[in-house]
């Protein structure tokens, strides 16, 4: 597949004003809760999993974490805020900064998260959900637009460079070419410190996806593509994870070939 339609500031915008934060979580990200309906958990089951691999080893670890586009969810987190004091999000989207806002304050209406804090909770049998929830909300010291087209893309604020950089489905989706990606990825690297750790989660061959009725433009990446412009960027990955689609021509969310998970070390 080739690149997709150019990511302009009208397409910018159209995530201003079109992109719909709560039908995102609840198709993306809820766990089904009725016996025979659709559970479109398999995604998120698969990232935490990786998580919970990834921090519970005990080999990342540091002050300050920062995550780049996390949009309305904090799920990326939940096994790694005991690890990091200091925790950075950040999104473009105004609503989905709202989200966690109103997470972070335990606001009536905020999305519920309990089901992931259990999955991670069960996965690693040290914690009880309503500890790790507690520490997560005081981790989390900044709620930062982003603007991953920028050179610096948390523009205006500056932040030490962090020991963890997160990102899961924000590149392919803010970037209008693979140039584009090269770019930003680049921006988000910069945030790291030498010989911090890039935990960095996206989409293989995929060119649009869908929030409710609104469809957004998505580049085409490959894991060659990907693992290349890292190494050019001085990292070395240490393990590149991939969950392949289920029943792709019949979706009709999204195009997605396999969904990736990858560490890679900032040497």
């Amino acid at each position: 597949m080739g690149d997709s339609k150019p990511f302009t500031t009208s397409d910018q915008e159209l995530y201003q004003t079109k992109f719909d934060s709560k039908t995102y979580l609840g198709y993306c990200y809820q766990f089904s809760e009725t016996p025979g309906q659709k559970d479109n958990s398999r995604f998120v089951t698969f990232v935490l999993c990786q998580l919970s691999q990834t921090f519970s080893s005990g080999k990342y670890k540091g002050k300050r974490l920062v995550e780049v586009g996390t949009g309305p969810t904090v799920h990326t987190l939940i096994s790694a805020c005991e690890h990091f004091e200091d925790i950075v999000v950040s999104d473009y989207v105004d609503n989905n900064r709202r989200e966690i806002e109103k997470w972070l304050r335990a606001e009536e209406g905020c999305f519920n998260w309990n089901a992931h804090f259990q999955f991670v909770c069960d996965l690693e049998g040290k914690r009880t959900p309503a500890v790790i929830t507690e520490t997560l909300r005081q981790r989390i010291k900044q709620v930062l637009k982003c603007d991953i087209t920028l050179e610096n893309p948390l523009h205006p604020v500056t932040v030490e460079p962090a020991d963890c950089v997160v990102s899961s489905l924000c590149l392919e989706a803010a970037c209008k070419d693979r140039e584009a990606y090269r770019r930003s990825l680049g921006a988000m690297v910069r945030l790291l410190r030498h010989g911090g750790v890039l935990v960095l989660i996206g989409d293989l061959n995929e060119t649009f996806y869908t929030v409710g009725d609104q469809k957004f433009p998505c580049v085409s990446l490959s894991q060659d593509f990907v693992e290349q412009t890292l190494c050019e960027l001085g990292l070395s990955v240490q393990q590149f994870i991939l969950q392949q689609a289920q029943d792709r021509e019949l979706n009709l969310k999204c195009d997605y070939e396999a969904s990736f998970f990858l560490v890679a070390h900032k040497t």
